[in-house]
């Protein structure tokens, strides 16, 4: 329990600085109106793309024996992409929406 505690207090601030952007987070992201909704999505596919990236550098750069960083880049891929793929099929079923029908 002291080393949870002394680990809290060394990084505060990064606590500090995560709390507040998933507060600030909530409220821009529930502000939007609807009609904005699909370009935020296609910008968050291109964010998480970046991401998928980034995973894959950190697990080309870990140590073989470092189970905890190839397990967390493995982790951070996978569900990644799950979010690219799951926001571009969401963005479809919407842009499908706004398109005639055929007579």
């Amino acid at each position: 329990m002291n080393e949870i505690m002394q680990l809290f207090l060394e990084n505060r601030e990064f606590i500090f600085v995560i709390m507040l952007s998933i507060f600030l987070g909530v409220e821009v992201i529930s502000n939007v109106p609807a009609i904005l909704h699909t370009p935020l999505m296609s910008g968050a596919n291109a964010i998480h793309g970046v991401v998928i990236i980034g995973a894959i550098i950190v697990m080309g750069h870990a140590a073989a024996d470092n189970y905890l960083a190839l397990g967390l880049g493995f982790l951070a891929v996978v569900l990644g992409t799950l979010n690219v793929v799951g926001g571009f099929v969401v963005t479809n079923r919407m842009l499908e929406m706004f398109k005639k029908k055929k007579s």
